[in-house]
């Protein structure tokens, strides 16, 4: 069976190794045991059950969250040779009957189905009469009710260990801190299965956070920069930012396109189809956006306001250079994020229990952004992973953060929050630092309190900057059930007291410097430029005629590995890592054709 693994991932793939722990993986369900799997990413989550099902007698069940998915993640398997198929609510009647056949006459190597589909009786009692190698649960931490995706209907996939107790089975996700792993192999019934935690780290993505300044214009400045022909998903908190975004980098020039659940069906579906099938389309989204996406030439994930949790920012910004390849994390966000974040967790419909913890990741997660130290040390050490101290591929470690002793002014907000009796949100209290007399300050008597005025050396911004720090370093809080009001914590006291300096970030942060790994179109000897628009033409071409995105024809670090090869056969365009014989038979011919366009003493003059 092991032979047979590395045979399939040879010979359909076009890799000579498995990465990481895909080989425990996999080696692990061809024995007939089940898995919890937790990687990054971009990671090679889809070949850890795609080829156990592919070596194991009978169909690979997978069930996945997103139906408008599916055709594209069938056309992969189909662009390698592999028999896939999916039964979801936008086939027909007769379409369905002939999916059910084939699963049930053994035809099939892979079937996608979403978890209300594979819980209806009907669905059950097909899968009771086939033959099944494994069953994968792609996206697992949807079923936990601590994580960022909850979906009820995946509670319900616990059916599959009553149902089926002799078929393995794989659940696998991006995220999942301890109490979301705990739940996962509770609810699903994987408490004896063997666990595999990858790294999380995604060395290849630079993170890059600052406070928001010029707004989308800061966005513009960054995509102008460092990706002025990339695809990129821009994240924001409320619809009506998403279509203002939206259009206005249209405006700009871009192809931009808005995301969001208030949006009709269909145009949700055309526009996801866009961004997955064209080059340098960038979606503008809630984050109804993005899960389950495979598009890995994504060359960066920019966030317009603070996510919710680290669990959150994490899965979105990984949706960026899954092919490997160089990519951007870039991220602006205020106060005012903080603020509308915790009104939301407020009004929820969650318990007591939830919702504090809810307040407890966004704490992280505003810590996270205020932080001086190097990012990816931090982001990995949220998820229990031991890093370096620093990485030098985020803004910090790339340019240090300008701080200052930032002590008496802690002081003077700290005790401008106590001497108006901790009943007022962040606008009020500045306000009464900077000495202003309007008429609320007048009629509450507060430009009588010791700190009136006592803040006039700082701007409103500058302030600002200072009480979303204290927030994020724990010594207030704001109190969403009493309209943001800021609220002294007992972390305060020392600082208070004198007796704990403190250091803070400085309001203004220099801009990003252009990113010396870039994508790879723009990070390339000028003289390949020629040829690697030739290879990309080529590939689009054969795209639109099977009607799939370019990237299951070959990623673009595949077709890098073409351009620095220039393979001249066929044999050496065998050895290309991400050829395999599908797609040599398929593929080979056109590219090769456009390869020997270029003259041999032209080509040697690129090199």
């Amino acid at each position: 069976m092991l032979e047979s693994a590395h045979s399939i991932l040879k010979n359909i793939y076009g890799y000579d190794e498995f990465r990481g722990q895909q080989q425990d993986i996999i080696n692990t369900l061809i024995d007939g045991n089940s898995a919890l799997v937790l990687m990054p990413t971009g990671g090679g989550k889809s070949l850890c059950y795609q080829i156990p099902a592919l070596a194991r007698p009978g169909v690979g069940v997978v069930v996945s969250p997103l139906i408008a998915l599916m055709q594209d993640q069938v056309d992969a398997l189909q662009a390698l040779g592999i028999e896939g198929a999916f039964i979801n609510s936008t086939l027909s009647a007769s379409e369905v009957a002939r999916t059910e056949k084939a699963l049930l006459d053994g035809s099939l190597d892979l079937l996608y189905v979403a978890p209300e589909r594979l819980l209806m009786p009907r669905m059950l009692d097909l899968l009771r009469q086939a033959s099944i190698s494994l069953f994968a649960i792609d996206e697992a931490h949807c079923v936990s009710q601590w994580g960022h995706d909850f979906r009820k209907e995946y509670l319900g996939l616990s059916v599959l260990a009553l149902e089926f107790p002799e078929v393995p089975r794989i659940a696998l996700t991006a995220t999942a801190d301890q109490r979301s792993r705990a739940e996962i192999a509770s609810q699903l019934g994987l408490q004896s299965a063997k666990k595999f935690v990858a790294s999380f780290d995604r060395p290849n993505i630079r993170y890059h956070i600052s406070e928001a300044v010029a707004g989308k214009n800061d966005l513009w400045r960054f995509i102008e920069e460092q990706h002025a022909q990339d695809s990129g998903i821009v994240y924001c908190l409320s619809r009506k930012k998403v279509e203002s975004t939206a259009e206005w980098l249209s405006q700009q020039g871009r192809t931009a396109l808005p995301y969001h659940a208030g949006l009709d069906s269909s145009v949700r579906a055309r526009h996801q189809k866009r961004f997955l099938r064209e080059e340098g389309v960038i979606i503008v989204a809630t984050i109804a956006f993005g899960m389950g996406i495979d598009k890995p030439d994504v060359r960066f994930v920019a966030h317009l306001n603070l996510p919710k949790s680290m669990e959150a920012y994490y899965q979105e910004t990984g949706r960026a250079g899954r092919d490997g390849l160089p990519a951007n994390a870039w991220m602006s966000y205020g106060l005012q994020d903080v603020i509308s974040l915790r009104n939301l967790m407020q009004s929820s419909d969650a318990d007591d229990q939830h919702r504090n913890v809810e307040f407890q990741k966004l704490e992280s997660m505003l810590g996270f952004a205020e932080l001086t130290a190097c990012r990816r040390h931090a982001l990995l050490g949220y998820f229990s992973e031991t890093a370096p101290a620093t990485c030098g591929n985020c803004d910090n470690c790339i340019s240090a953060p300008e701080t200052w002793d930032a002590t008496e002014s802690a002081r003077k907000a700290l005790s401008c929050v106590y001497r108006t009796q901790q009943r007022y949100g962040v606008n009020y209290v500045i306000d009464v630092l900077l000495g202003k007399e309007s008429e609320r300050i007048l009629q509450a008597g507060h430009q009588h309190v010791s700190t009136y005025g006592l803040g006039a050396d700082l701007s409103a911004t500058e302030w600002r900057s200072i009480f979303r720090q204290l927030i994020g370093l724990g010594l207030l809080r704001s109190e969403q059930e009493s309209y943001g009001v800021l609220k002294l914590t007992e972390q305060a006291r020392p600082v208070l007291r004198g007796e704990q300096s403190l250091h803070l970030r400085k309001a203004s942060k220099p801009a990003l410097r252009k990113s010396k790994k870039r994508a790879v179109a723009l990070d390339m000897n000028s003289a390949d430029k020629p040829l690697w628009e030739a290879l990309r033409d080529c590939r689009s071409r054969l795209a639109d005629e099977q009607s799939v995105p370019a990237y299951i024809v070959f990623s673009d670090a595949t077709l890098l590995a073409i351009l620095q090869q220039r393979p001249q056969s066929l044999t050496e365009f065998a050895a290309i890592s991400g050829v395999g014989k599908a797609k040599l038979q398929r593929y080979a011919d056109d590219f090769l054709d456009v390869i020997a366009g270029f003259e041999p003493n032209e080509v040697a003059a690129f090199e």
